[in-house]
């Protein structure tokens, strides 16, 4: 037989190693895929992780998967196609929409709040450029940091308007620029520019300037009311099981987190933002250039290092969290990988591991498998029972178990805080100590042991340990300013008690969200909507001052010498409230 020779053959040679590399990227990647569905099998065995998950590598589709319930009173699987709301990562959909109003010429990144939003104080909106609210560098406080907000307000609808007079329009906490802030109000407000630039809704714009042309179907704006086939539910976790997240009125999330999607469709959106369909590469420039913080536009940029050669990889990435979901989605732009990670079930806190195993798995390096949760499994006995049979049953495991349990510092600093959340200060301040005695050396168990002291009213044991915090750590800025507060000298001087009774009242921080004053036994008090009662101490006649946290009070007079507000001055912020009773 005649040999193959010449072009024709040299063709059919290269046409079989085409062949041949083909098939080894098919084995490689289905072998890759193996590894992934084994490692978030084990999470989602650990009650780590409870949705839908999606891998792609060189533009395709490695491995998708649902885990766990969409719906748990109807048994209803998650699966690809589920439909999770999104939280903040709907923060680069509204980012997206302001640099393609900037490539039409119908904004600029320097032009300045008060240039587009009519009305809004001159101020502060003369300051705020779109460069600072996309970089979160404006200075505008966080409206989801407003005290009792969540509890108080989120429950309410708003009108754009409304909720930007009330929520996105306060003092400054530092001059534009000179600082970084992750800010919600921020981008709510990039959410109002948009409107008014356009004339037409953020969701329309946002079906027609995105959503229609990228061809994600199963991608909009979140409306309670509304029917949408395979939408998750969201829910909490409790040491006795899940329940339902709380409610909440999506217009409060508006532009900075009111999205809802699939795994597939954020594919479709990745693959969008690889090309230049959505943007031009001059605004993605923009986007990916990191600012403070390593924040872009709407993305965190950073590199990861990886095995034990500690390969360097440069990440575009951004992570959500709303009532009862939690949400991630992870670009490695440069090789064409993504991760996308979509929770219902509140399990934000295992994301991270999580999209670190799948991302050593993507570049063939090693990576750690799960562990159970010791704080998830101590704290049930704590709630039900005491404890110290939570302490107790910790050591056992310790001693019996090392290597199945996780017992990480921030295990039990979680669980502390978690106990602080429910008010159980001397069960939390338990569990600090515990923390302190297994990581001697950590300047946060000291820090989170000296918050718990000082909500329990323990001054001297809060100093100790922050004290100690700071030794470890002198740059802990946040132990800073909490011994600041508790040694700060502050004369009490004597006040006629009886001035106490113009005070007593009600005063309304936020909607729904009351500090409460009242005279008893010659002692002014303050209580705030869900929050114990606590003792107020005088500088003077009108200005008050807590102990059990770093907060000062000052109560406003009019010229009749009524009190209208008072001003609550925390954490950098003072927060008037009118007197209503």
């Amino acid at each position: 037989m005649k040999r193959d020779t010449g072009i024709l053959g040299n063709a059919r040679l290269a046409l079989i190693l085409l062949s041949v590399l083909a098939f080894q990227a098919s084995v490689f990647a289905q072998a890759k895929a193996r590894r992934i569905d084994e490692l978030v099998s084990l999470y989602h065995k650990y009650d780590q992780f409870n949705g839908a998950a999606l891998v792609a590598e060189n533009g395709k589709v490695i491995y998708k998967k649902g885990f766990g319930l969409a719906n748990m009173e109807w048994n209803i699987p998650n699966e690809p196609d589920t439909k999770f709301r999104l939280g903040s990562i709907t923060k680069q959909f509204t980012a997206t929409l302001i640099l393609q109003l900037v490539e039409q010429g119908k904004l600029k990144l320097d032009g300045k709040v008060s240039d587009y939003l009519e009305g809004y104080r001159k101020d502060t909106g003369a300051k705020i450029s779109i460069h600072n609210l996309l970089s979160h560098t404006s200075g505008l406080p966080n409206y989801t940091a407003v005290p009792g907000f969540i509890e108080g307000v989120s429950r309410n609808p708003y009108t754009v308007d409304e909720f930007v007079r009330k929520y996105a329009s306060g003092d400054l906490e530092f001059e534009p620029g000179t600082k970084f802030n992750y800010s919600n109000s921020g981008y709510f407000l990039l959410g109002a520019i948009i409107e008014k630039v356009t004339g037409k809704s953020y969701e329309q714009v946002l079906k027609e300037n995105i959503l229609d042309p990228v061809g994600m179907k199963n991608t909009g704006y979140d409306h309670f009311d509304a029917i949408l086939s395979k939408r998750a539910t969201g829910y909490a976790r409790t040491p006795r099981g899940y329940k339902n997240a709380p409610y909440l009125d999506m217009t409060i999330p508006f532009a900075a987190g009111s999205l809802y999607s699939t795994v597939e469709d954020l594919f479709l959106w990745d693959q969008a933002l690889n090309e230049d369909r959505i943007l031009s590469a001059k605004s993605k420039e923009l986007m990916f250039t990191p600012n403070l913080e390593n924040y872009g536009y709407g993305f965190v940029i950073r590199k990861a290092s990886l095995g034990p050669n500690k390969l360097v990889v440069p990440v575009i990435q951004h992570s959500g969290g709303i009532n009862g979901f939690n949400t991630m989605i992870v670009r490695f732009v440069r090789d064409k990988k993504l991760i996308v990670l979509l929770d219902n079930a509140e399990q934000g806190r295992y994301l991270d591991r999580l999209s670190a195993g799948i991302t050593n798995i993507l570049y063939d390096q090693p990576y750690e498998s799960p562990k159970l949760s010791i704080a998830e499994t101590i704290l049930k006995t704590a709630v039900e029972k005491d404890v110290a049979s939570a302490i107790n049953q910790y050591r056992e495991l310790k001693a019996q178990k090392p290597s199945e349990y996780d017992f990480g510092e921030m295990e039990l600093n979680t669980l502390g805080y978690q106990l602080l959340q429910m008010k159980k200060v001397a069960e939390s301040i338990e569990i600090f100590k515990l923390n302190v005695e297994a990581y001697p050396q950590a300047f946060n168990t000291y820090d989170s042991l000296g918050e718990a002291y000082m909500v329990h009213g323990d001054k001297e044991l809060a100093i100790a340990n922050y004290k100690k915090s700071l030794e470890l750590n002198p740059q802990n800025t946040g132990a800073t300013r909490a011994l600041a507060s508790l040694t700060n000298d502050r004369t009490e001087v004597k006040v006629d008690p009886q001035v106490y009774d113009s005070y007593a009242g009600d005063y309304e921080l936020a909607p729904n969200f009351i500090l409460t004053i009242t005279s008893e036994g010659g002692k002014l008090m303050a209580q705030a909507s869900g929050q114990p009662k606590n003792e107020l101490f005088p500088t003077s006649e009108t200005e008050f001052f807590l102990k059990v946290v770093n907060a000062q009070i000052t109560f406003v007079k009019n010229e009749q010498g009524q009190v209208t507000q008072l001003i609550l001055h925390q954490n950098g912020r003072n927060m008037p409230a009118k007197k209503t009773r």
